[in-house]
């Protein structure tokens, strides 16, 4: 008996490691599945990979140290809504994520530039101290009596109780949290939280407990809201995924439009670099394989290794794990 489990151990092993490697075919030999983009919805910008704290499991691994991805510039964001403007692409919304998105010097001119241009505008924060600077809230509140509710300023609060949020974010954050969600909703910004949902906890019961927290509050969220409340699936590489195969859509019950690339992609900047690249979608932004060009017109065309004419071959761990078993989306 020892011998055959170890025989099957082996064999798993080695599967496991034939895993994501070929774009085309699974391991198993099955027609590997791929996304096309239906409509660019939302797209994208990474300001960043510089934070001001390091989480415990930051799937961009975002950190005080971590500028592997460089800052953007506002005059390189504007290129990219000049032409998604020029070529008429429908796109509704505009997302800023990072690293903490506050620390990019022009994060309020970027900000500014793609609600000018009438763009509803999601912000990523973790909320604490960059957000908080007086000069930061000063240009928030402009924008605020400016532009109104099209500007949503989402949260990071890991978990409705101080405990397990900072078991994520390090001691003394989750206050920090609470307050800097205090002062957004008392300034009357539209605000959302994004949650985790790892902790075993039903979805049912972790609506309920960040109810609970934000009826205490006082704060303008609504936690029955999914776009208010967004709880996200963690992204933790340590687990096993199965790939997804062609044949994966009807026994999931889903089709290729449901997942995040269908809809959007992410602008990077990698460190050292003279102009920014496009990139599937926000759990990307480091592999090579899958840059897409320098252009969301290049990006549209591209073929190649992880690419058939645009389409997004579903060939990496996060592909799975997020997006077609976990049903998560960034936007």
């Amino acid at each position: 008996m020892a011998l055959v489990d170890s025989e099957r151990l082996a064999e798993r092993a080695a599967g496991d490691q034939a895993k994501f490697r070929n774009p085309d075919w699974t391991a198993r030999g099955e027609r590997r599945a791929s996304v096309g983009l239906e409509a660019l919805r939302t797209l994208w910008f990474n300001t960043g990979t510089l934070c001001n704290i390091t989480c415990h499991n930051c799937y961009i691994e975002s950190s005080p140290t971590n500028d592997r991805l460089a800052y953007l510039t506002a005059d390189e964001v504007r290129a990219f809504l000049d032409e998604i403007a020029d070529d008429d692409l429908g796109t509704a919304e505009i997302g800023f994520t990072g690293g903490e998105p506050f620390m990019n010097p022009d994060i309020i001119a970027m900000l500014d530039a793609a609600l000018k241009q009438g763009f509803q505008v999601l912000v990523l924060t973790n909320g604490l101290q960059p957000m908080l600077r007086p000069r930061l809230k000063k240009g928030l509140l402009g924008l605020r009596a400016a532009y109104g509710d099209r500007l949503t300023v989402r949260v990071s609060l890991d978990h409705y109780t101080r405990e397990l949020h900072e078991a994520e974010r390090g001691p003394r954050t989750f206050v920090k949290s609470l307050e800097a969600i205090d002062w957004l909703s008392s300034e009357g910004f539209r605000t959302a939280i994004a949650g985790r949902t790892c902790w075993s906890e039903t979805e049912s019961d972790m609506r309920g407990g960040y109810g609970a927290l934000i009826a205490e509050r006082g704060w303008r969220i609504d936690p029955a809201d999914p776009l208010a409340l967004v709880l996200l699936p963690e992204m933790d590489g340590s687990y096993e995924v199965p790939e997804i195969s062609v044949g994966c859509w009807q026994i999931l019950g889903k089709k290729p439009g449901d997942l995040m690339c269908a809809k959007s992609r992410m602008i990077v900047k990698r460190k050292g670099e003279d102009r920014p690249t496009v990139v599937p979608c926000t759990l990307l932004p480091y592999e090579r394989a899958f840059e897409m060009g320098a252009t969301l017109g290049e990006a549209a065309q591209v073929d190649g290794n992880m690419f058939d004419e645009g389409r997004v071959k579903l060939c990496h761990p996060h592909c799975a794990k997020f997006c077609a078993l976990g049903g998560g989306s960034c936007s």
